[in-house]
């Protein structure tokens, strides 16, 4: 099982990745993790990285695709992943695809966290005195709301289509988006997903009398 999740800062999407990594037995990647990753174990590669973010650029499509490519070769992360931060555009989106079809594997589920302006910067606000962060501020999170809504919208629509996408109530709490998620997920792997769950049940006596 491949997931995708989408939403905005301040929606939550940390925390149920988290959520959804430990309950399921996933992989998060993280596109900005593994450019650190690179750059922390100081390859050929982490070096050229870094000189492009010091000099203000974007790492380019490529260089991203081919360390998402790495991480989907690994047969310790097949079906097992979760993609949070990528893909970001309609290319990436195309490029994952064709990545995961190399590898027989596909994108299951496209989860987006739906969450007003109003929440989010709430929620800013209350991360910012939690956690005395100096990037979280109101005029950012404005700023980086209506970029996400911006850049994403060709994105959902291109999942929407694909009937990969199911909207999450993001503002509700974070228990009962927990719910919401699982019973998506749940549902979507079917009665050979929750035997799965069972596995450890015995028998097989004892699994179809579940079932009944």
């Amino acid at each position: 099982m491949n997931l995708v999740i989408f939403g905005p800062p301040g929606a939550g999407k940390g925390t149920q990745s988290k959520f959804i990594v430990n309950k399921y037995n996933l992989y998060q990647l993280s596109t900005g993790d593994l450019l650190r990753s690179e750059i922390k174990n100081k390859t050929e590669l982490g070096t050229k990285i870094s000189s492009i973010i010091n000099s203000g650029d974007l790492v380019s499509d490529e260089i991203v695709g081919n360390l998402i490519e790495k991480f989907i070769s690994n047969d310790n992360f097949k079906n097992k992943i979760i993609f949070d931060g990528y893909p970001r555009t309609l290319t990436q989106a195309n490029n994952l695809d064709n990545l995961l079809k190399k590898y027989n594997q596909k994108i299951d589920l496209v989860l987006k966290l739906s969450v007003s302006l109003a929440t989010v910067k709430k929620r800013i606000l209350e991360r910012r005195t939690q956690e005395n962060r100096a990037d979280d501020n109101e005029e950012l999170a404005i700023k980086r709301f209506n970029t996400y809504e911006k850049s994403s919208k060709p994105l959902i629509d291109y999942y929407a289509q694909s009937n990969l996408l199911k909207v999450v109530n993001g503002e509700a709490s974070i228990v009962e988006i927990n719910t919401e998620i699982s019973g998506l997920i749940d549902s979507m792997k079917g009665w050979l997903w929750m035997i799965k769950q069972y596995k450890y049940a015995g028998n097989l006596k004892s699994i179809i009398l579940w079932l009944e």
